[in-house]
C-alpha cells in the first residue's frame, strides 16, 4: 500500500491537520482497511495513531486507487471534541470476541444433539398417547 497526500493544511480554529490523500492498493488486490491506511497515515503524518480519524475513503471505480480525507489532531480532547460521533466509533478498532464464546463446530454439535432428543421425544410421545387411551377405555 502506498500513500500519497494531495493536500494538506492546518485549520487553527479547530487545532488539526486537514490531510487529502489517495492510496494505491494495487499489490493487496482490495481496499485496504481504515486501521491500515490510519496506521499509515499517522507514521507519515509522524503524529500518535489515535489521533488520526479517517472522514472517508473512497475507491475510485475502475482502478486500484482510493482517495480519502483525514484530520490529525493535536490532543485527543479536541478531536473528541471537534469529531462526530459516527466517525469516532468508524475509526475505533475493532473488539476481538471474547474467548468464552464457544466455537462454531461446538454450537453445532449442540443443536444436532437437541434435535435428536426432539426426535426420539416425538417417538416416544405417540406410544405414551395410546397407552393414555387405553388406560381411559379400562376405567
Amino acid at each position: 500500500m502506498k500513500i500519497e497526500i494531495l493536500s494538506q493544511k492546518f485549520n487553527p480554529l479547530l487545532k488539526r491537520r486537514e490531510v487529502i490523500f489517495e492510496v494505491e492498493h494495487s499489490q493487496e488486490g482490495q481496499t485496504s482497511s481504515r486501521l491500515e491506511i490510519r496506521k499509515n497515515l499517522a507514521n507519515i503524518l509522524k503524529t500518535e495513531f489515535d489521533l488520526v480519524f479517517l472522514e472517508k475513503v473512497e475507491t475510485k471505480t475502475g482502478t486500484m486507487t482510493a482517495a480519502g480525507e483525514a484530520n490529525a489532531y493535536d490532543t485527543l480532547e479536541q478531536a473528541k471534541l471537534v469529531e462526530p460521533e459516527h466517525i469516532i466509533t468508524r475509526n475505533t478498532p475493532p473488539e476481538k470476541p471474547e474467548e468464552t464464546e464457544k466455537p462454531r463446530t461446538e454450537l453445532l454439535d449442540e443443536k444436532k444433539q437437541t434435535k435428536e432428543e426432539e426426535v426420539k421425544e416425538e417417538k416416544v410421545a405417540p406410544e405414551a398417547k395410546e397407552t393414555q387411551k387405553e388406560e381411559g377405555k379400562e376405567g
